[in-house]
């Protein structure tokens, strides 16, 4: 872990329904979700072109997947990145659902 990622922030953002992450004042990343049927539905995170590299992912969706256990909710990981840290990390594997056809729907109707 760099020492970015040791001294980063991330924070639920739930006016936007997404986690975001920063370091010191600037603003680094985020993941973005959509809340549905007791499931929070991740589908997509992006890392700033300058923090790349950093650890930074790894710790924004390690973060917002045991933020999301603690609120009782179910993880449906659409966003590559969360299915990739979900491949290699797995404190949270008991509560990972399946993407299902719903799951894509409700990303569609958030997204257009």
């Amino acid at each position: 872990m760099s020492d970015n990622a040791a001294a980063a922030e991330v924070a639920q953002a739930s006016e936007r329904d997404r986690y975001e992450i920063s370091v010191g004042e600037q603003s680094a990343g985020f993941t973005a979700y959509v809340d549905r049927g007791g499931q929070r539905i991740f589908y997509h995170t992006e890392i700033g072109e300058n923090f790349g590299g950093m650890g930074l992912g790894s710790t924004l969706i390690g973060r917002a997947l045991a933020d999301t256990r603690d609120a009782g909710l179910r993880i449906v990981p659409v966003c590559p990145f969360v299915k990739k840290y979900l491949e290699r990390h797995h404190e949270v594997d008991d509560v990972v659902d399946k993407v299902t056809t719903d799951a894509l729907a409700a990303v569609r109707e958030r997204t257009g």
